[in-house]
């Protein structure tokens, strides 16, 4: 390294200027707006990072609606042989085609974004990056999102009461969620591990609002069974046991004048039947029962309804 003397009655030569400090807002934004583009890893971690927290809220709430359909049979999970092992397989079964369903779904949006930046030249993905860089409008728009998962649990509520879901629920769901969360998803967009956590929660909301539209769904299914005697394709997807059968004492006597009953599952020594003709549930011991022409969702003619037997009762009585 080298250094120059310069006379004591000549000012040192003039220093360049330092280049200029980008503004504060600018900084913000790049902070805020900017994530790192890592392919197709970063779009399967971001995919991810909302779409595991939606399924294990949406697993937690079926529990409640497995509660909710085997209590129309005034039973409870667990008299129906449904331990956590057998709980577990069969929200699996309902899982797994809800991903298939979302990943195609998001892979036609990402095709249909796709085409229309290819038709704008670029525009629409211009703007749709320029959206991205505006923190206030993401945090209102996921506060949007947020109010619309409540959507499901009003639907829950009122359906439990008997009513029915107005346009005025909704529009308070999307007020509450745009007043509630508008400023900490704001606030969370600052940093990145705020990023992320705002995907989590929004992948919990989801979940949350899909589980609830799900109980209800499972409880009209299960009052088409007690009506019907068939299931939909809901419960079946979700291995509701729609599995018919003669009973035999242990000694080879019919029982119930042969008629068929629907075997709800079995626990401790015990099953636990359905009849469709009386509408009525009731339990006997597997030792002293035996199953006969078994037969699994068998076909009913058109126009079938339980309770034929019900309603003779209610005549003669």
């Amino acid at each position: 390294m080298t250094y120059q003397s310069y006379p004591l009655d000549q000012p040192p030569p003039a220093q360049p200027p330092a280049p200029a400090a980008p503004p504060a807002e600018a900084v913000t934004a790049t902070a805020e707006g900017e994530e790192d583009s890592g392919g197709v890893l970063d779009v399967l971690e971001k995919i991810g990072s909302v779409v595991v927290p939606a399924g294990v809220t949406l697993y937690a709430l079926l529990y409640m609606g497995f509660k909710e359909m085997y209590s129309v049979f005034g039973i409870t999970p667990e008299q129906a042989g449904m331990d956590q092992s057998v709980l577990f397989g069969r929200l699996l079964g309902t899982l797994l085609p809800l991903m298939l369903v979302s990943a195609s779904f998001i892979g036609l949006l990402i095709g249909v974004g796709w085409l229309l930046d290819l038709i704008t030249r670029g525009w629409a993905g211009r703007v749709f990056q320029a959206v991205r860089k505006r923190p206030w409008i993401v945090a209102v728009i996921a506060a949007i999102w947020a109010g619309m998962s409540y959507l499901g649990f009003f639907y829950y509520v009122y359906t439990a009461s008997g009513e029915h879901l107005g346009g005025g629920e909704v529009v308070f769901a999307i007020v509450l969620g745009f007043l509630a969360y508008v400023v900490p998803f704001r606030l969370l967009r600052r940093k990145a591990i705020g990023r992320a956590g705002m995907k989590v929660l929004i992948g919990a909301f989801t979940g949350v609002g899909l589980g609830y539209l799900l109980i209800i769904q499972m409880v009209f299914g299960a009052v088409q069974v007690q009506e019907t005697g068939q299931a939909n394709t809901l419960l079946d997807s979700l291995g509701f046991q729609d599995q018919w059968a003669r009973l035999q004492d242990s000694s080879g006597k019919t029982l119930y004048d042969g008629r068929w009953m629907m075997l709800l599952g079995e626990f401790e020594g015990g099953y636990a039947f359905y009849d469709c003709d009386k509408l009525m549930t009731f339990r006997k011991f597997s030792e002293s029962t035996i199953l006969v022409d078994i037969q699994l969702d068998p076909d009913r003619e058109k126009g079938f309804t339980c309770g034929t037997l019900a309603e003779k009762d209610k005549k003669t009585g």
